[in-house]
């Protein structure tokens, strides 16, 4: 599947206390997750969520850890408790009951983990380790791809960015573990730190899969100087966010030109891809890199880049050996947690990775009502309207581009809760009699097929990128859909016994941050039928760029720790959408209450405030320090407390809520305001 532009956001609303009768609707704010003792306009985050920080302490658990995470604990509790019902039942062979039953169980079987040991592992590394010929690459490279691996790049079936009714192949760069080509380059105390750390969890990961100490010390030799080559040829993640460069539509004779190690035709066919005529090569110089990878390396050398792309994905799937060496470098060193997620929470997510819409077809029929669903669809409906007015009201937009921004969002897919049909799941064999290992890989082909058969079809828009039961929301420019799954439609994200003002700041921002996503700096360039396509006049376009361009410069201005600055072009496009999510909700919020008295204030705070409260109390979180500098390089969203601290001093309702004067901190004069939709 395509990720690349894919808009991913997550966000939690904490609605407890001050609970009166339901057809009042005014819980929503909870003066205890508050600090009053704080100037609002100096420092607003702490504002409204001092206190829920202060009562949160991040346990060893997580590097992070904010009211998002509270709900998505309440989701995962929820889940577990359906699987431990289908447990209970006589569940018939092949059904979905005994698939998520004999996953779960052979993901939680501690004991017989521990007495496999790296057993699963080792027949699948010998077929490795019997390769003698670099010829014989390319059937090993097939069969690691169907399995689940990705050594060297990557590669995907999703829709033509330039024809967006027909599925095609998209080649991608990849093949180095650390996440971000930045930990392999840069010369900072900090990353050498993290690549000697690396070094070592490859050595011990070796050791642990029977190899000697000898042969450890050699693979991490080979495996630093591959990744690091792929990593030093990258695309930076800042020029990843542009669609326009990360297209490059080719024949496969074209392909075969640019990596001929490599005999693509054949390697396609072993993977199940016959009769490829073209594809996107995403970025073409890390494969033209790959093919000198593989012309200048030793064979050996490249059996132990291979072997540790199996090893180092596999972990999570062995005995606690591998897990806890895995999570010493990923979990601590990376992020700063000091504790491994219990076995059940990690067992979840196995189960919602390889059966998410089996389990969310259950998950829905019990936590999901329809009034929830009714609700979110007027929602929605008064977010279009808004965003529509306040295009209509752009003084720095053109008529003709108005017009076309207009036909893009009447065109939008909206859904919400679950899909209208559900994936069949009638070929994917999971056995508890089979190890965790096995049944991983069975779930791996069965993906892999699954997505390799969309190859030059139709696209089905009604597909769902993300399950029921996930507390996270997206938009897909390919399909200009925006997609509200049932896990974050739920207390404490979605109450339906809210205030409007709080559910407006909160699940309504939700709304149009994600309709705002189809007109940033990435969705912009996509028209009503997911196209890429230049719908904007050049003046129009050039001032949206301005625009945008200060957006860049006010966070590339913030520290986030130490010497540390906020990346403002890496984050734009969610930068942008926090923006204008907010004026577009505070807009559809004030259009509810037009020949309506003014709502009265609860807990002392007015409508304009609880709105703004509401708002930010959703990233209410904890972070330890190193968590901060790998999220600051690897995630588009801005830092929670950014989210707040910078988004909300671009919006003049919160000035005005507020009382904020050029005296307070977060002050930004009128006319430094960013205002983009």
């Amino acid at each position: 599947m395509k990720y690349l532009f894919y808009y991913l956001i997550a966000f939690v609303m904490l609605t407890t206390a001050c609970k009166q009768t339901k057809n009042e609707m005014t819980e929503g704010i909870d003066i205890a997750n508050m600090d009053t003792t704080i100037i609002p306009g100096n420092d607003f985050y702490r504002y409204a969520c001092g206190g829920w920080m202060k009562n949160h302490p991040l346990t060893a658990e997580y590097a992070h850890f904010g009211t998002f995470d509270q709900l998505n604990e309440t989701a995962q509790e929820q889940v577990r408790s359906l699987i431990d019902e289908l447990g209970k039942k006589e569940n018939s062979q092949g059904s979905i009951a005994q698939k998520i039953g004999d996953l779960y169980a052979t993901a939680t079987d501690s004991a017989r983990l521990q007495e496999e040991g790296s057993a699963p592992l080792k027949d699948y590394l010998k077929t490795i380790e019997a390769i003698n010929e670099k010829s014989e690459l390319n059937e090993k490279l097939a069969t690691l791809f169907r399995d689940g691996f990705s050594p060297f790049f990557s590669l995907g079936i999703g829709p033509d960015d330039k024809n967006s009714i027909l599925n095609i192949l998209h080649m991608f760069q990849g093949g180095y573990s650390m996440g971000d080509r930045d930990y392999y380059l840069e010369k900072d105390k900090h990353s050498e730190t993290i690549r000697t750390k690396y070094v070592e969890l490859i050595q011990k990961l070796f050791i642990l899969s029977g190899y000697d100490e000898k042969q450890a010390l050699e693979a991490s030799n080979a495996i630093m100087k591959i990744e690091t080559r792929l990593a030093t040829i990258a695309y930076p993640r800042e020029k990843l966010r542009n669609p326009e460069i990360n297209y490059h539509k080719i024949t496969i004779e074209e392909m075969q030109k640019t990596t001929p190690a490599i005999d693509w035709k054949k390697l396609f066919e072993l993977i199940g891809l016959k009769d490829v005529k073209d594809l996107n090569l995403c970025q073409p110089e890390p494969f033209a890199e790959v093919n000198k990878i593989l012309n200048e390396t030793s064979i050996t050398d490249i059996k132990y880049y291979l072997t540790w792309e199996v090893i180092n994905s596999s972990t999570s799937l062995l005995s606690d050996d591998f897990v806890n060496a895995s999570f010493d470098f990923y979990g601590k060193t990376l992020s700063g947690a000091t504790e491994l997620r219990p076995r059940w929470k990690r067992a979840v997510g196995m189960v919602n990775d390889a059966l998410g819409e089996g389990v969310g077809q259950i998950y829905v029929e019990k936590y999901f009502p329809p009034a929830a669903k009714e609700r979110m669809l007027t929602l929605v409906k008064n977010l279009q309207s808004a965003l529509s007015e306040r295009i209509n009201g752009l003084s720095w937009m053109g008529d003709s581009t108005k017009l076309k921004a207009q036909e893009k969002l009447a065109a939008f897919n909206v859904k919400i809760g679950y899909p209208d049909k559900w994936r069949d799941y009638s070929n994917l064999k999971i056995d508890k009699k089979d190890s965790y290992f096995t049944n991983a890989m069975h779930s791996s082909n069965f993906e892999f097929d699954y997505a390799i058969n969309k190859y030059n079809k139709p696209v089905d828009k009604s597909e769902w990128h993300m399950n029921p039961q996930m507390v996270n929301a997206y938009y897909n420019p390919s399909s200009n859909e925006i997609c509200f799954p049932a896990g974050i439609l739920q207390p404490p994200f979605f109450n339906m016994e809210a205030d409007d003002a709080v559910n407006y700041g909160a699940i309504g921002v939700v709304i149009g941050h994600e309709m705002t996503h189809g007109f940033d700096d990435q969705g912009r360039l996509f028209d009503k039928e997911g196209n890429m396509n230049d719908w904007w006049t050049a003046e129009d376009a050039k001032k949206f760029e301005e625009r945008a361009d200060v957006l860049v410069k006010f966070f590339d201005n913030i520290v986030v720790i130490d010497s540390i600055h906020a990346n403002g072009r890496f984050t734009l496009g969610e930068n942008i959408a926090d923006q204008g999510g907010l004026q577009v909700s505070w807009q559809a919020y004030q259009n509810t209450l037009k020949g309506k008295p003014e709502p009265a204030p609860i807990e002392g705070f007015t409508a304009a405030q609880r709105f703004f409260i509401g708002y930010a109390t959703v990233w209410a979180s904890n972070v330890r320090d190193e968590e901060i500098r790998r999220l600051t390089k690897m995630d588009p969203h801005s830092l929670a407390e950014w989210r707040v601290n910078a988004a909300l001093p671009q919006i003049d309702a919160w000035y005005d809520a507020f009382n904020i004067t050029e005296t307070n901190k977060l002050f930004v004069p009128k006319a430094e305001r960013v205002s983009i939709w």
